[in-house]
């Protein structure tokens, strides 16, 4: 799987992104980020796991307790890559409103 498969794999879920929106505050424990989850601790570090896998997360090991760290530069590519897709449709877009100006005309307007 390439990295920016491994990205949107990873972002395909609702909890990492969440994990990931904390993370983007700071290095966190793994402890603290599960606090604000309905899963076990053991299920969230199978978050953390993916994410790690995929590259956005850093984890570190001091003492017993893991801390957990953003690494955003995956992300970095995967935005690159919709760049490409928000010019398309900024562009389809322009041509609408450029359509619609020049015919105002709206069904209904015959009666």
């Amino acid at each position: 799987m390439t990295q920016l498969d491994q990205t949107f794999a990873a972002l395909g879920d609702g909890t990492r992104r969440a994990i990931l929106a904390r993370l983007a505050q700071g290095e966190t424990a793994l402890s603290e980020i599960a606090e604000p989850f309905a899963m076990s601790q053991t299920a969230v570090s199978k978050h953390v796991r993916v994410l790690s896998d995929a590259g956005l997360v850093a984890v570190a090991k001091r003492g017993r307790t893991r801390y957990c760290r953003l690494n955003a530069a995956p992300m970095r590519e995967a935005a690159s890559w919709l760049e490409a897709y928000e010019r398309f449709w900024r562009t389809q877009f322009e041509a609408l409103a450029e359509h619609l100006a020049q015919n105002p005309e709206t069904p209904g307007d015959d009666e």
